[in-house]
C-alpha cells in the first residue's frame, strides 16, 4: 500500500466531496451541510460546531478513503470507475442506514417519533435525507461519486 498516495488522494478527494456538498447547499439543491451535523455532536456551540465538524469530516474521509484503497487492492486495479461504483455503494449505505440512524447517535437532534426540545433542536434528516431537500439523496450520491471516482484515477496501483 502507498501510504504517501493514500494520504494525498484521501485528502484531496475529500475535500472535493465537502465542496461538492457546499456547492449543492448554496444552490438550494440540499439543506443539509454534514461538517456542521457532525460539529454539533460534539459541541452546542454553533460557530465551533462548523469548524470542529469540518475538522471531523476532513478525518471520516480520510477513513473511508482507507477502505476504497483496500478495495482497490483486493481488485487488483484502481480505476475511476472502480472508485465511482464503491462510492454509490458508500453513498447507499449513508442514504439509507446513516441518515437515518443520526437521531439516535445525535445529542441535539429531534428523533423522528418526538418533536424538538430544548437540548434537541436540530431536525432529523429523515428516511434518505428527503427532510433536507428533495434533491438530498441526488447531492449525496454525486458527491460520493466523485469522492471514489477521484481516489480511483488517482490512487497508483
Amino acid at each position: 500500500m502507498n501510504v504517501g498516495a493514500w494520504l494525498l488522494w484521501g485528502f484531496g478527494a475529500t475535500v472535493v466531496l465537502t465542496a461538492v456538498l457546499a456547492g449543492s447547499q448554496a444552490a438550494n439543491l440540499t439543506r443539509m451541510n454534514l461538517p456542521y451535523l457532525l460539529g454539533t455532536m460534539v459541541t452546542p456551540d454553533r460557530d465551533r460546531a462548523k469548524v470542529i465538524g469540518i475538522l471531523l469530516h476532513v478525518l471520516n474521509g480520510w477513513a473511508f478513503s482507507l477502505i476504497y484503497v483496500l478495495a482497490f487492492h483486493t481488485l487488483g486495479a484502481a480505476r475511476w470507475w472502480i472508485g465511482a461504483g464503491i462510492g454509490l455503494v458508500h453513498a447507499a449505505f449513508v442514504i439509507t442506514v446513516g441518515l437515518p440512524a443520526l437521531p439516535g447517535m445525535h445529542p441535539r437532534m429531534a428523533g423522528e417519533t418526538q418533536g424538538p426540545t430544548v437540548a434537541r433542536q436540530l431536525e432529523p434528516p429523515g428516511r434518505l435525507g428527503l427532510h433536507y431537500g428533495a434533491r438530498t439523496p441526488l447531492s449525496l450520491l454525486a458527491a460520493h461519486f466523485v469522492y471514489g471516482a477521484i481516489l480511483g484515477a488517482f490512487y497508483p496501483l
